[in-house]
C-alpha cells in the first residue's frame, strides 16, 4: 500500500485534490489563542495616601479587621468553645467582654465533633435567648489546599447576598492535605488560607494543636510567619480556660481572658438521657499568670521570633540559672541572627539592625517578659 502524502495525492487526483485536502486541513486548525491580559498595577502618591479612621478590629484587641488568625493549644483544652462563643458575638453583634465588636458573617466548619458542635449551637441559643444570626455552619469535609477554590465558589453560590467576615477552620489537622511539617504543604495551606481571605477580604481563624512541648503551635512555623494575629489558649490549675493574645500585628499584645465552662442540659435523646454540651462564661480569677505586660513595633516581632525559636531549638535550661522546672532557653546570638534575618530587609545596615535589636532586646526585659543571664535567654512565665 502506497503512503499517502501530497505527492501520491497529486499523482492520482491532480492539483484540485491537493487543493482540496489542504484546504479541509485549513478549516480544522485551532482558533488563535488570544494573549492573555496583562496584569494592572494600581499606585497612590504619597501626598494622596490618607490614613483610615475605619476599626481595624472585628473583636477590639483579639480579631483583627482582616487576616490570618492562629488559635492554638492542647487538646481538650476549650478552643473550639472559646472560638465558637467569640465568633457568634460577632455575628450578633454583641459586645464581647467589654470590648467592641464589629458585627459581620460568619461562615464555620467543624470538621471534627460535629454533633457535638450541633449541641453548643442549641446551647447558645438557649442561654442568650437568640433564634437566629448571620452564623452559617459546615460539617463538609474539606482538604486545602484542593478545596481553596470550593470553598470560595460554595460560599459565594449558598449566599450570593452574604460576604463573611470570618471564615473559621477547626482544626487544622482534619483540614490539611500531606504534613503540617512539611514547609510546602504548609505554605500551600496558608495560600489557600489567603485566597479565601483576599476573596471575602475577611478573618480566617485557623484552629490548631500544639506540639509535644507545649510551647508553640505544631508544625512548620510558616503558619506562625503569616499570622496577623496569633492567641494561645490552655487550662490553668482550676480548670479556667486562659486565653492570651500572643502576636497582634497592628495592636498590642498581652491581653489574657479567663473563661470557665458550664455543663448544661440541651435536650433529650431518643433513650430518654439527657444531651448536654457547656456554656462559657467570663471569669472572676486571673488564670495561672499575670497579663503578660503589652509591647509593640519591633520588640513585637522580636518577641515572636524568641517564641519561635525556643518552641524548635529551645534546650533544658541549666541548673546554675535556677529557673522554674521546664523552663527552655536559647542562646542569645542564635536569636539575634534570627532577628536580623526576620526583622530587616537586606538593604539594612549592620549597625541599624544591631540597635534595633539591642533596644528590643531591652524593651522586653523591663517589661519582664523575658529573661536574660550571659548568652541564654528565656522567657518569663
Amino acid at each position: 500500500m502506497r503512503a499517502v502524502d501530497a505527492n501520491s495525492i497529486l499523482l492520482d487526483g491532480g492539483v484540485d485534490a491537493l487543493r482540496g485536502v489542504t484546504d479541509k486541513a485549513r478549516r480544522f486548525q485551532p482558533a488563535p489563542v488570544a494573549p492573555a491580559a496583562e496584569k494592572r498595577l494600581r499606585f497612590t502618591s504619597f501626598k494622596q495616601i490618607q490614613l483610615s479612621t475605619a476599626p481595624r478590629y472585628l473583636v477590639k484587641g483579639i480579631l483583627p479587621n482582616v487576616g490570618l488568625v492562629v488559635v492554638w493549644g492542647p487538646p481538650k483544652c476549650g478552643k473550639s468553645f472559646y472560638v465558637f462563643d467569640m465568633v457568634a458575638h460577632v455575628a450578633a453583634g454583641w459586645e464581647y467582654r467589654g470590648r467592641r465588636v464589629k458585627q459581620r458573617p460568619v461562615v464555620y466548619f467543624a470538621l471534627e465533633g460535629q454533633e457535638g458542635f450541633v449541641a453548643r449551637v442549641e446551647a447558645f441559643k438557649r442561654e442568650h435567648a437568640v433564634t437566629d444570626i448571620p452564623f452559617f455552619l459546615s460539617a463538609d469535609r474539606i482538604v486545602l489546599p484542593q478545596d481553596g477554590a470550593a470553598v470560595v465558589r460554595s460560599i459565594r453560590d449558598e449566599f450570593p447576598d452574604v460576604r463573611p467576615g470570618i471564615v473559621v477552620l477547626d482544626t487544622l489537622n482534619r483540614s490539611i492535605s500531606g504534613s503540617e511539617n512539611d514547609p510546602d504543604d504548609m505554605g500551600q495551606y496558608v495560600r489557600a488560607a489567603d485566597l479565601i481571605r483576599e476573596t471575602f477580604d475577611c478573618v480566617v481563624i485557623v484552629i490548631h494543636h500544639c506540639g509535644v512541648e507545649g510551647v508553640r503551635p505544631r508544625g512548620h512555623t510558616s503558619l506562625t510567619g503569616a499570622a496577623d494575629a496569633q492567641i494561645a489558649v490552655k487550662r490553668d490549675e482550676t480548670d479556667n480556660i486562659v486565653v492570651t493574645v500572643e502576636y497582634m500585628k497592628d495592636g498590642p499584645n498581652g491581653d489574657v481572658i479567663v473563661s470557665t465552662l458550664e455543663q448544661v442540659v440541651v435536650g433529650r435523646d431518643d433513650d430518654g438521657d439527657d444531651i448536654t454540651s457547656c456554656i462559657i462564661h467570663p471569669s472572676d480569677g486571673d488564670g495561672s499568670q499575670q497579663p503578660r505586660a503589652k509591647v509593640t513595633g519591633q520588640a513585637t516581632v522580636a518577641l515572636r521570633i524568641l517564641t519561635d525559636c525556643i518552641g524548635c531549638q529551645g534546650e533544658a535550661a541549666p541548673a546554675t540559672l535556677d529557673l522554674p522546672s521546664g523552663t527552655r532557653t536559647i542562646s542569645e546570638k542564635l536569636w539575634r541572627l534570627e532577628c536580623y534575618a526576620g526583622m530587616f530587609s537586606d538593604d539594612v545596615g549592620q549597625t541599624s539592625k544591631q540597635k534595633a535589636f539591642v533596644r528590643a532586646a531591652k524593651t522586653l526585659q523591663e517589661k519582664k517578659i523575658i529573661g536574660k543571664h550571659g548568652d541564654h535567654v528565656w522567657l518569663v512565665s
